[in-house]
């Protein structure tokens, strides 16, 4: 019903606090650009580096110091910004689609991830830790990892991608189930100046972003950015598990629009370095998820996220460096359902239901760290967040559910990376978190780092994550449908993994990667028998086990390639059966070809995913899909110009998804196209 209203308390102000912040750092940012003058500083471009060179390359993510990305204690992809150009990246979900291993589902809703056969239909990818620069983006309610439009970062401000697989709790606490996403942004002297972009594609897709970035003479370096997008969408999809003449024959008609503002603000000067977002996405949902009204432009979600952090890294005596941050987080979700709500036989009797979830945090981290006896590198730190909103409402005619809690988790965390000998290094780990909803839990990490020959690396890596139950799975209910479970456990996982990395001669790189891992406690929506309602409880377990092979090449020619296989059991251990949504094959190849030097390029994409089981016990069919960019530079200074066409053979295929669908699976797009053009001036 459009007039229902809920509680006063978990509806958004009229004039929303972040964007006061927002509004101050960019009167800050814009002040402090007039006021001082640039200073030509160039910094290695990792884009430029050879797969040899890269392999030399520094990480921080893993374990929140330096080490070389082939010494990491964990298997690790990086995909750089030129990447991210030549193969036409529209958003973080089509660069992950790319990375060996990882699968993706869209329901015309939202982006979920997968690897190592385990997706679960609907889950928000809460089982992926999600960090931009460090600063964590799984919010407070769903604890989601936001992978599509709805990500607060435009694609183009993305530096590299640190990619890191497996349980890492003893760093970074709970999501770190499957792996840490990381993103790194550029800076802004990499811009010197204003850049300017503008994109056309399929479906009247439009995006522009306008940037400006410098690095000045007392060493202030600034970076803002601001980008809109509008789709149409599909203006005509077909369903047809709602082909009946009451449902328009199953046609979705002009239901899938889709619009995001945002804007992307960072300071650094010295020791300090201030980093905010602010981001706001609609998207009309068209396949009549929930039991809603099919083909009502009425149907939308909103989701709002913004954030500043404020980071502090110095070097004191005795070698002993120190690092923190401080920051805050706001989040909003805003769902409007149309339901009929007649009686069988009766006319239509339309109304609006109303889904919202507000959430504010503050929190703050700091460490040390110190080389001891130039034979361990030592780490130790904690963390602290306070979410003190977290306010989940839903309303039809009248309002049915009005919650209101605040929450508060701590943590403190130590590692030792330990030389035994110059070739052999042990690194080992623990973090204890606890939680006002649950009590506390350890999760150690350890790792043996081997160099038997100069390019042979031989790594053997141990590690236990947990998920801690979030706000909506304990909380959440409409009365009607959904009840809350409040005793719900963490979820628990082991995992253990032998990799391989080994040079190949003429710049080639090949990884070889087994792994097992056995998850207990899975958290699942379940059909309580006593009532009939949908609960949470801790039920699954599960076990996974798999190979993964990987060739990279990359030469300064300008020739690069990437080709990956995975093969990959995941199945429930009390029934034996593999798991929805799980493939066991995944074939990956990812290839740039210069065409004329340095000026123009072809990134070709080839990627093919085997059958996977849906909820309703059938299979979406293996497919196979080509994706082409044409990529220019330099052909006029200053100026990029590139055309993609996406899924280049129109290949039919459909994801699986959540049972809040009717539908089985969701059907894809088919032959897509995109048009951009960017100039710096």
């Amino acid at each position: 019903m459009e007039n229902s209203r809920l509680s006063p308390t978990c509806q958004k102000p009229k004039f929303w606090r972040p964007r006061a912040f927002i509004g101050v750092l960019v009167i800050l940012f814009s002040a402090f650009v007039s006021a001082m003058s640039w200073a030509n500083e160039k910094t290695p471009d990792i884009t430029e580096l050879s797969v040899e060179d890269l392999m030399e390359v520094t990480i921080e993510t893993v374990s929140k110091f330096e080490q070389r990305v082939i010494e990491a204690p964990a298997s690790v992809s990086i995909i750089t910004s030129e990447e991210i150009k030549k193969y036409g990246y529209r958003n973080l979900a089509d660069l992950l689609r790319g990375v060996r291993g990882f699968f993706v589902n869209y329901d015309r809703a939202y982006h979920y991830l997968g690897i190592r056969g385990f997706s679960r239909g609907g889950d928000y990818n809460t089982r992926f830790l999600l960090l931009i620069d460090g600063h964590r983006i799984n919010e407070t309610i769903y604890d989601t990892a936001t992978i599509g439009n709805e990500l607060p970062l435009d694609i183009d401000l993305i530096d590299r991608v640190e990619v890191i697989r497996g349980p890492g709790s003893s760093l970074y606490g709970t999501n770190a189930i499957f792996g840490i996403i990381n993103i790194i942004t550029r800076k802004g002297g990499d811009l010197k100046g204003f850049e300017a972009s503008g994109e056309a594609g399929s479906f009247y897709t439009y995006k522009g972003r306008l940037s400006y970035g410098n690095k000045f003479e007392k060493g202030l370096e600034v970076l803002v950015s601001g980008s809109l997008y509008d789709s149409q969408g599909d203006q005509k999809l077909y369903y047809g598990e709602y082909d009946s003449p009451a449902t328009n024959f199953g046609i979705a008609k002009d239901c899938d629009d889709e619009g995001y503002g945002s804007f992307f603000g960072k300071a650094s000067f010295y020791d300090f370095t201030l980093q905010g977002a602010y981001h706001k996405r609609k998207k009309e949902v068209p396949t009549g998820s929930w039991g809603t009204v099919f083909n009502s432009q009425g149907n939308r979600i909103i989701d709002e996220r913004a954030y500043l952090d404020l980071k502090y890294e110095r070097e004191l005596a005795y070698e002993l460096k120190f690092k923190g941050r401080l920051y805050y987080d706001d989040y909003f979700y805003g769902g409007d359902y149309i339901f009929d709500f007649a009686a069988p036989g009766n006319p239509p009797l339309l109304a609006t239901a109303k889904d919202r979830t507000y959430s504010e945090a503050v929190g703050g981290e700091m460490n040390l760290s110190k080389t001891l006896f130039k034979k361990h590198q030592l780490i130790l730190g904690g963390e602290y967040r306070y979410a003190f909103r977290q306010d989940q409402a839903y309303s039809e005619i009248i309002p049915i559910f009005d919650d209101h809690r605040t929450g508060w988790n701590w943590a403190l965390y130590l590692q030792d990376e330990f030389e035994i000998l110059k070739n052999l290094k042990l690194n080992a780990g623990v973090r204890y978190d606890d939680y006002s909803t649950f009590g506390g839990t350890f999760n150690p990490r350890g790792s043996i780092i081997y160099l038997p020959f100069e390019k042979t690396v031989l790594k053997l890596i141990y590690g236990r994550a947990f998920r801690a139950p979030n706000v909506y799975e304990l909380y959440y209910t409409d009365n009607s449908t959904m009840k809350s479970n409040r005793n719900l456990d963490p979820e628990k996982i082991q995992n253990v993994e032998f990799v391989f990395h080994q040079y190949l001669g003429f710049n080639l790189w090949g990884t070889a990667t087994v792994y097992y891992q056995r998850i207990d406690d899975l958290i699942s929506q379940q059909v309580d028998p006593a009532d009939g309602f949908l609960v949470f409880r801790n039920v699954d377990k599960v076990e996974g086990k798999g190979l993964e092979l990987e060739l990279e090449g990359k030469w300064k020619n300008g020739f690069r390639g990437r080709l990956s296989y995975v093969l990959q059991k995941t199945k429930d251990r009390e029934t034996n059966e593999t798991l929805v949504n799980s493939p066991s094959h995944l074939f990956k190849f990812n290839g740039i070809v210069p065409i004329w030097k340095e000026k123009l390029f072809v990134g070709l994409e080839e990627q093919f995913t085997s059958q996977r089981k849906t909820s309703g016990g059938h299979h979406a069919g293996a497919f196979f899909i080509t994706n082409l960019t044409l990529f220019s530079q330099n052909l006029v200074k200053d100026l990029e110009i590139s055309a993609s066409v996406y899924n280049l053979f129109n290949k039919k295929y459909g994801d699986p998804v959540g049972e809040e669908h009717l539908q089985d699976e969701i059907k894809q797009d088919g032959r897509t196209f995109r048009f951009k053009i960017t100039y710096r001036f």
